[in-house]
């Protein structure tokens, strides 16, 4: 697997006069965490094999101040947000994509009052967008016919009504996709969302991450799709509870597509 990932800043593009055809929005988790590192360099790997000629922040991004609104924390979400919007004017930025579907929520829908107003998308719409575009060709691959059950993100599905892009992707990878009972728009949250990642769960019978990884683990699947990291380290530690690491592994659909063809 080559290790050559180009990945430049914004900084090094209006240096040479350019824009960027789209800004990477990494986030928090695709920065600092090791697991989500690791569905960042498998989305660069397909930028740069599509020829996509994007930049990212680097040290100039910040939290998107997601994490502190939901925790009520509404004054420092605003300082978070303005201090990005300031860097994204700044460089003129227009389209954004991210592998975060918290990010993508707050970026498209909280930033605009701000004065911050961007194109952002999913990485499964970009994706799906650059395969529609003849730019980004993915074959069945070596998942061909692997059965893999995809869990919606809440602020992918729910929050922005998006449930196909993630699912056309899995299509086109040609394996077999069982859906869990409760999906879609009925889907159950990983237990991530609202800042609860931050923080230790109320007293009950069961952990909600159990509850959504035991249904994951039912459809018989080999694989758990996911499209976004909080839902990635939730259903993770759902399957290493249910002690099932050996026989099924957890993937965002990046990673998915990237190792179909050991790019």
């Amino acid at each position: 697997m080559s290790n050559n990932l180009v990945v430049p800043t914004a900084a090094e593009f209006i240096a040479q006069g350019k824009q960027p055809e789209v800004l990477f929005w990494v986030g928090c988790s695709g920065s600092f965490d090791d697991r989500a590192k690791k569905i960042t360099k498998a989305f660069v790997k397909l930028l740069n094999k599509a020829g996509v000629e994007f930049a990212v922040l680097g040290a100039e991004e910040s939290c998107t101040g997601d994490p502190a609104k939901r925790a009520g924390n509404e004054f420092l979400f605003q300082m978070q947000a303005m201090m990005n919007i300031e860097v994204l004017n700044g460089y003129e930025i227009k389209n954004i994509v991210t592998a975060c579907p918290h990010c993508f929520n707050t970026l498209k829908n909280e930033y605009p009052e701000l004065g911050g107003n961007y194109e952002v998308v999913h990485h499964t719409q970009f994706l799906k967008s650059l395969i529609a575009d003849g730019r980004l060709k993915i074959e069945g691959g070596k998942f061909k016919g692997k059965k893999i059950t995809y869990h919606d993100p809440c602020y992918l599905g729910r929050a922005n009504n998006e449930y196909e892009a993630p699912r056309e992707l899995l299509e086109k990878l040609d394996v077999a996709l069982v859906e869990m009972k409760r999906s879609r728009r009925n889907g159950l949250c990983c237990g991530a969302g609202g800042a609860q990642m931050f923080k230790e769960p109320e007293p009950g019978n069961k952990d909600i991450n159990i509850e959504r990884t035991d249904e994951a683990i039912d459809t018989g699947a080999d694989i758990i799709a996911a499209g976004c990291p909080f839902c990635n380290t939730m259903m993770t530690d759902g399957v290493k509870a249910a002690e099932k690491e050996e026989k099924i592994e957890v993937l965002d659909i990046a990673e998915l597509i990237a190792n179909a063809e050991d790019l």
